[in-house]
C-alpha cells in the first residue's frame, strides 16, 4: 500500500513553526531539509570540514518539510489543513504531492474511513457505507452520512471530533446554528440532525459551500432549514443565532470574535476550535477583552476547543 508525501516549501526562517504545524498533522514525525546553516551545523554536529559538492549547491534560503501520509488517512485533508494553518500564520508556502495523480488518492483514502462516534450522540458515517440504525457500531446514536470530497471536515481530525463533542450538548429543538468556516458542513449538519430548529453555514471556499449543501440534502435538509452562503467570516450573515461554532484558526477567531456578539441572542453559546495549543493564550486574552467567558475548556493532541458566553 502506497504513502503520499506532501512536500511544503517555506522560507528558512519560518521552519521552527511551520515544522511545528506540519508535527500536528502525523503522529509518526516529519523530516526537515533546511541547509541555512549547512557549514556551521557539518563543523560542529558532524565534525567534518568536507562537505559535498551537491549539498553546497542546495538551496539555503528555502526549506522542505516532508510529511508522509499513511494509506489510512485521508491525504486530502491534510493538505487543506497545512493550507489554512500556514496561511493563518502569513508564511509563504508551496505544496506538493508525490507523483499518484489527484483522482487517485482523493478516493484510494476512502476505503480506509469508516463509521466513526464521536461524542456521546453521533455517528459519522461515510456516504459509500450503507450504515443502518439497528447497526451495532449505532445503536444510540444519530447517523451522519458524510462525503467530505475536498473541504475540511470529516470528523477524524481533533478539531472537528472536539466542536462536535462540545456542540451535541447545546442543540435543542428551538436552536438556530451558525456554522463559520463551515467546511463539509459536518458541524451544521451534526446539529440539524440533533434537532435543531436551522442552520447557516458560511465558508470562503467556493467548493466547500457546495459540499456543505449536498451532505445537507444528502442528510435530509433542503433551504428550509438549511442555508449555505458564500462569504468571508460573517460579511454575508445576518439574524440572531443560540448556537455559534468556529472551527477555523486563531488569527480568524480572533478577528471573527470581535464583532460576533451582534450575531449572538442573549443567552447563546460560542463555540470556537482549531487552536493551536501555542497560540491559546493570545486567542483567550483576545475573547476575554471582548467581553466572553470560558465555560469549558478542551484539548486533545495538542488542540484546543473552548465553549464561551
Amino acid at each position: 500500500m502506497d504513502w503520499t508525501e506532501i512536500k511544503i516549501k517555506i522560507p528558512t526562517a519560518y521552519i521552527e513553526i511551520a515544522g511545528d504545524i506540519a508535527n500536528l498533522v502525523v503522529p509518526y514525525g516529519i523530516y526537515i531539509e533546511d541547509y541555512s546553516d549547512l557549514e556551521i551545523q557539518a563543523r560542529e554536529v558532524a565534525h567534518i570540514d568536507l562537505i559535498d559538492e551537491e549539498l553546497l549547491n542546495a538551496d539555503r534560503e528555502n526549506g522542505i518539510i516532508h510529511i508522509y501520509i499513511s494509506p489510512e488517512d485521508n491525504p486530502n485533508e491534510a493538505v487543506a489543513f497545512l493550507e489554512a494553518r500556514l496561511d493563518a500564520e502569513n508564511i509563504p508556502h508551496s505544496i506538493e504531492t508525490d507523483t499518484t495523480v489527484w483522482e487517485d488518492w482523493i478516493n484510494n483514502w476512502k476505503k480506509y474511513f469508516r463509521s466513526t462516534k464521536v461524542g456521546e450522540k453521533l455517528l459519522i458515517n461515510p456516504a459509500w457505507e450503507d450504515t443502518k440504525l439497528d447497526d451495532e457500531v449505532a445503536v444510540g446514536r444519530v447517523i451522519l452520512n458524510l462525503e467530505p470530497g475536498v473541504a475540511f471536515g470529516s470528523g477524524t481530525h481533533e478539531t472537528t471530533r472536539l466542536c462536535l463533542a462540545a456542540l451535541e450538548k447545546y442543540v435543542n429543538n428551538k436552536t438556530a446554528m451558525l456554522d463559520v468556516g463551515c467546511g463539509s458542513g459536518i458541524l451544521s449538519v451534526a446539529a440539524l440532525l440533533l434537532g435543531a430548529k436551522t442552520a447557516v453555514g458560511v465558508d470562503i471556499d467556493k467548493l466547500a459551500v457546495k459540499t456543505a449543501i449536498e451532505n445537507g440534502k444528502m442528510n435530509g435538509f433542503d433551504e428550509d432549514r438549511y442555508t449555505v452562503v458564500h462569504g468571508d467570516l460573517t460579511d454575508k450573515i445576518s439574524g440572531k443565532y443560540s448556537l455559534i461554532c468556529a472551527n477555523i484558526v486563531a488569527d480568524a477567531i480572533i478577528l471573527l470574535s470581535k464583532n460576533i456578539r451582534q450575531f449572538m441572542t442573549d443567552d447563546a453559546v460560542y463555540i470556537v476550535s482549531g487552536i493551536i495549543d501555542m497560540r491559546e493564550q493570545e486567542v483567550k486574552e483576545a475573547l476575554e477583552n471582548y467581553g466572553f467567558t470560558i465555560i469549558n475548556r478542551y484539548e486533545e493532541n495538542g488542540w484546543i476547543c473552548m465553549e464561551l458566553k
